[in-house]
């Protein structure tokens, strides 16, 4: 009895651990269908790492927002290196991580100067998807062709950040056509900005036709109103139009919205 009791505990041991290794799979395998690798790279001076310390605080991984180079002298979190904060520039690839909307996402901030691309080359192979970063006034420049390049290389799909439109100068219609002709990517906008240069004041989704506004001291409160009553006619326009240019982009990639397209359906 001594024996057969002990063969029955040592399968259900066995059945135990067989259903817990069979779970933890199930939990990992859950677990990765949430997880994303994401890359972020740009020419030097675009302000990717920026950037990235506004995703970090956005998504509550901290507290604070710190400058590149800023004032408190503390540096941007990215900037981990005692030389990248005296430079202002990215010398070796950071990695962190944050959640948002019941996804982990491992966020990836490369070096932008041409010097240290070999760090880019790295990330790239370990990536999911990458955010390409360009500035509002300069455009495509010499290491977004390098970057182009290396994403296109590794096939790694990524959406185009058009950032500093707060700057004088500001013109994201020219840099999409930077995208379109010099990056040969068919690329079009997903949202409009409202205002440039200094009366930037939000956006609008083209997909949702919503009009979004950040407000607040660092932007943390979101207004979102129907564009109709949220901007003028001539903008409402430009977003329809917009809107029309991004579907007929798609319907080149995509046989369902071609033929509700091709139908004039409403899409």
């Amino acid at each position: 009895q001594n024996v057969n009791v002990t063969r029955l505990l040592s399968r259900c041991m066995s059945s135990m651990a067989h259903n817990r290794a069979f779970a933890s799979a199930s939990e990992s395998s859950a677990y990765l269908t949430t997880m994303r690798n994401v890359g972020i790279s740009a020419h030097i001076d675009s302000g990717k790492t920026t950037m990235t310390e506004r995703v970090l605080f956005y998504t509550g991984r901290i507290s604070q927002i710190h400058e590149v180079r800023g004032r408190d002298g503390v540096g941007a979190t990215m900037d981990f290196m005692e030389l990248e904060r005296e430079k202002g520039i990215t010398i070796q690839s950071a990695a962190t991580h944050c959640q948002w909307n019941g996804h982990e996402v491992n966020i990836i901030d490369t070096p932008g100067h041409v010097d240290f691309t070999i760090e880019v080359e790295r990330a790239l192979r370990v990536l999911d998807g990458a955010v390409l970063v360009l500035c509002g006034v300069s455009g495509v420049q010499s290491q977004s062709l390098t970057v182009d390049r290396q994403m296109k290389r590794y096939r790694v799909p990524r959406i185009t950040f058009i950032n500093k439109l707060d700057r004088a100068g500001a013109n994201p219609w020219k840099i999409i056509e930077d995208v379109n002709t010099k990056l040969r990517v068919s690329a079009a906008a997903v949202q409009v900005p409202i205002g440039l240069e200094s009366d930037l004041k939000g956006v609008v989704d083209i997909i949702s036709r919503e009009a979004v506004f950040f407000e607040g001291d660092r932007g943390q409160s979101i207004r979102r109103e129907d564009v109709k009553s949220a901007i003028g006619k001539d903008m409402q326009e430009l977003v329809e139009a917009k809107r029309k240019l991004l579907i007929e982009r798609l319907a080149d990639v995509d046989d369902v919205l071609a033929d509700k397209f091709l139908a004039d359906e409403e899409i």
